[in-house]
């Protein structure tokens, strides 16, 4: 019987860098449509 707090199957993540690119995308992408938006709005 294997340890069970051997975790064969799971990849090597970095959770934290996971994340921060996530934070980073989804405020990039809404920061886009917000500038789009606004450029909408003046014309």
């Amino acid at each position: 019987m294997t340890d069970p707090r051997v975790h064969a199957n799971e990849e090597p993540r970095n959770d934290f860098l996971d994340v921060a690119i996530g934070f980073g995308v989804t405020f990039g992408a809404f920061f886009l449509i917000a500038i789009v938006a606004t450029i909408i709005t003046l014309f």
